[in-house]
């Protein structure tokens, strides 16, 4: 199991980035959250297979149709507990 934060920055609000991400964390099977920051970013927490981790990485630098994204900060970080990807 493994688990990531990421921090997106770029156009990423007001784009569907968010609910995009979590029909494709859906679709690879991941556990986890998206929420908007204050700052602009979007901040994500996946939680899954490392195969299907790294596809969501992958996924997360190109974001929906309409995002522009310039960065994705990505961590390793201790496993949590979530039943389901949600949007915060």
């Amino acid at each position: 199991m493994a688990s990531y934060e990421l921090h997106i920055s770029g156009t990423v609000q007001g784009v569907y980035y968010r609910a995009s991400t979590k029909a494709r964390a859906e679709e690879l099977g991941l556990t986890g959250f998206v929420e908007n920051l204050p700052d602009g970013r979007v901040h994500v927490i996946i939680q899954g297979a490392e195969e299907h981790c790294r596809a969501m990485i992958e996924w997360c630098k190109q974001g929906p149709p309409r995002a522009r994204v310039s960065g994705v900060d990505i961590t390793s970080v201790a496993e949590q507990s979530f039943n389901s990807f949600q949007i915060q």
